[in-house]
């Protein structure tokens, strides 16, 4: 490795530093409807009724996703309170960890070259960084599965004590997601053992070992399910009775999403997580782009041990994509190893006229992310539009301009740029912006917290911020009988519709309307919300009574 090398390498640190830095921001920002913000409020309904074994969101038993996430969320409010902080702060040290094993993972398998790399790509990939904002099951999973392949390795290795963290990570990341995380930590293994020709690994009893103490070490989500489903089959989960959540678990939940025959169904295309990952993976699509070319026609090594990173690769992409249930986010388990093979192509694969190619795509995604931006302040109007604009164009400017000692150190200078104008413009302009159309939160701040103790109900409308962020443990109303017996329980505060507040308070209802505010489902960004001169036509209104 030459000196120009050797000095890059060294300098990445300083990469990685920025990229952490350029995720942190999003941590106090609100919490975003409708997921995020629900698994938030699943989470404090465990604080505040010290309820470790149930789980209920949207007013009901919940069986959508294993307790693990939640429960990390829980400990965390115990520590830090109820609030957006204490709730992203557990994933996002999650995902901190995720960048050391990653590097570990690519040490060990590739070279240390490649370990530093592949953290510096994967600290700033669009959507891993987006998940540390609107946080969901990913960062704990991603972590997971690449925490569990390590220790897997060194134990495979002779580090016989590795098995245990190796089955705790492997058991963490099952009773976040499911079973179906056993075939992305597991399925690069089996490609590896068949291509090396060591079957006698299939019945090594150290696996056998292994997947005993995951058995045990899920042992908490099985019990908890058992207790809250199985125990009760006259509850109502999913419109019908005698669900079982242990059947749910290992089953409906996985198989039933994969073959679409489940209760929660889904609509799926095989091409969907390609033009997924064009856009998930920016500021390095095209460098793995590459990266997949020359692992197929040009790489040479070939070394077997390495399956364990494509093989999983190429097992879970297939997985997801012939799905029957597609999500964009799903895809973000895979970006460490993303990250791994899109840094070894560029090390040690790429020549001095690809790194140039790709460093020209870099420059022009940062112009195009430049115009788009420049478009975005245009049409929505944001008040500080001017600071916006000008962070935006020093940014731009400075990327530009800014030139490493290699074409390999320029390619990354232009990548960082990229992040840096995309993240620093979503988490203090624009975001902040779109959060002030999460109605519930901004209703919920008017709650005095010294009215803790006063009931709090939502009727006729979905909110997931009012319920996390009013200080109250807030009941879910879903229909005029059930309304009337709460209302009986003055004083308490109702967050519903504009039209219905209007309506009760004109049948005689005696209450004062606390806030009203303006709602848009953020999440679906339509060109009627995002053009100034026709967002009013598209919110809706809000309101929050104090029936006193």
């Amino acid at each position: 490795m030459n000196s120009i090398q050797n000095n890059l390498y060294g300098r990445a640190w300083w990469f990685l530093a920025i990229g952490i830095l350029l995720n942190i921001p999003g941590l106090w920002l609100d919490i975003m409807e409708p997921d995020g913000a629900l698994y938030a409020t699943i989470a404090k309904h465990i604080v505040l009724h010290r309820d470790w074994l149930n789980l209920f969101g949207d007013g009901h038993d919940w069986l959508d996703k294993p307790h693990f996430p939640f429960w990390m969320a829980a400990l965390s409010y115990k520590l830090f309170g109820i609030t957006g902080f204490g709730y992203k702060l557990p994933a996002f040290l999650f995902w901190l960890a995720g960048i050391y094993y990653t590097y570990l993972t690519a040490r060990d398998l590739f070279n240390r070259p490649t370990a530093i790399l592949s953290i510096t790509i994967y600290a700033v990939a669009l959507h891993s960084t987006l998940f540390n904002f609107d946080v969901r099951a990913e960062p704990y999973l991603t972590t997971c599965i690449v925490g569990a392949v390590w220790h897997m390795l060194r134990a495979s290795r002779g580090a016989w004590l590795h098995l245990l963290p190796a089955a705790l990570f492997a058991a963490c990341g099952v009773m976040t997601k499911g079973i179906f995380v056993l075939a992305t930590i597991g399925g690069g293994w089996v490609i590896y053992w068949i291509i090396a020709g060591q079957w006698q690994e299939f019945l090594n009893y150290r696996w056998w070992i292994f997947a005993a103490l995951c058995l045990l070490f899920i042992m908490p989500e099985l019990y908890s399910l058992y207790t809250q489903f199985d125990l009760h089959p006259e509850k109502i989960v999913f419109g019908r009775t005698h669900v079982s959540g242990i059947r749910f678990f290992f089953w409906d939940s996985q198989f039933g999403r994969f073959f679409n025959t489940g209760p929660i169904k889904g609509s799926g295309s095989p091409a969907f997580f390609l033009h997924t990952t064009l856009w998930a993976f920016l500021p390095w699509s095209a460098a793995l782009t590459g990266a997949v070319i020359y692992l197929v026609r040009f790489d040479r090594e070939r070394e077997p041990a390495r399956w364990i990173v494509y093989g999983s690769t190429l097992i879970t992409f297939a997985l997801f994509s012939f799905s029957g249930f597609q999500l964009p986010h799903y895809i973000v388990i895979l970006f460490p190893y993303f990250a791994i093979i899109s840094a070894f192509f560029l090390q040690s694969g790429a020549s001095a006229k690809v790194l140039k190619a790709l460093t020209i795509i870099q420059v022009i995604t940062l112009l195009a992310t430049g115009v788009a931006i420049g478009w975005l302040l245009f049409r929505t109007g944001i008040d500080s539009k001017i600071q916006a604009g000008i962070i935006t164009l020093v940014l731009i400017v400075a990327g530009l301009f800014l030139r490493g000692r290699s074409m390999l150190e320029s390619f990354l200078i232009k990548g960082y740029a990229v992040a840096a104008v995309m993240y620093v413009f979503l988490f203090f302009f624009f975001y902040p912006f779109l959060l002030q159309y999460q109605a519930g939160r901004q209703a919920a701040v008017d709650i005095p917290q010294s009215h803790q103790a006063v009931p709090a109900a939502i009727y006729g409308v979905l909110s997931y911020s009012f319920e996390f962020y009013a200080p109250q443990d807030v009941q879910v109303v879903r229909n005029q009988q059930a309304l009337g017996e709460f209302l009986a329980n003055k004083p308490c505060y109702l967050f519903t519709s504009k039209t219905i507040a209007d309506s009760l308070l004109h049948s005689g209802l005696k209450a004062s309307t606390v806030a009203e505010k303006p709602y848009y489902r953020i999440t679906r960004l339509k060109p009627a919300f995002i053009n100034q001169k026709t967002r009013s036509d598209v919110t809706e209104a809000r309101s929050l009574l104090y029936v006193n």
